[in-house]
Formats: C-alpha cells, structure tokens, sequence
C-alpha cells in the first residue's frame, strides 16, 4: 500500500521559500492515472488544496497559490516537493502530501496521506 512521508523544516522566516519534501513507499510515482498532491490546513480552518503533479509530470496549481508555487518530482528519488515563495505568516499551517487514482484538479479528497508536518513562518 501507497504510504507517504513529509519531510523538511518546520519554522520559516517571512519572504523566504517553504520547502517540503514527501518521500513515497508502496508506490511509483510514475505508476499511470495516480495523481501526487500537496495540501495545507491553517489553524481553525479547512483543508486547502494548493497542487498537483500528475504520474506524467505535468502539474496544476490553486490559482490562489499559482504565482508562488512550484511543484517537482525525483522519479529516481520517488520524491515529490513542494516550493513555495514569498511566505507570510498566513502561510503558517499543517502541509500534507497526498495521492489519489485519477487526476481530479482541485479536490481535497484523496486515497493516501502523508501524517502532515507542521510548518509555522515566523521571524
């Protein structure tokens, strides 16, 4: 079974890049119509899809988050990673990766989680 791991620090300074990375078990990230997404929750709110990078590469973003956002992948690696530029402290929230079977762009329902890291910004 698809298991998922988030890795990378937990407090980043304003205007500075939140990297994560999610390392996966069980599972290719290449494997046809499985779908690789990362997905925050803020404190005191809901799930917030931000994207997807789809088993051929190809990526789509929350039109909220498109300016600052990059998602890649290490297929040698089965890694995906999240880059996102310019935080502020609204970007303060639990980062989830995540996988479901068959791209859906923008949904938070998912098949597979990663136990989610917490990442605050903060000077």
């Amino acid at each position: 079974q698809v298991q998922l791991q988030e890795s990378g620090p937990g407090l980043v300074k304003p205007s500075q890049t939140l990297s994560l990375t999610c390392t996966v078990s069980g599972g290719s990230i290449t494997t046809s119509n499985l779908a690789w997404s990362w997905i925050r929750q803020p404190p005191g709110k809901g799930l917030e899809w931000m994207g997807v990078i789809a088993y051929d590469g190809s990526t789509y973003y929350s039109p909220s988050l498109k300016s600052r956002i990059s998602i890649s992948r290490d297929t040698s690696k089965n890694q995906f990673s999240l880059q996102l530029s310019s935080v502020t402290p609204e970007d303060t929230a639990v980062y989830y990766c995540a996988a479901r079977d068959g791209l859906r762009v923008g949904t938070v329902e998912h098949d597979y989680w990663g136990q989610g890291t917490q990442v605050t910004v903060s000077s």
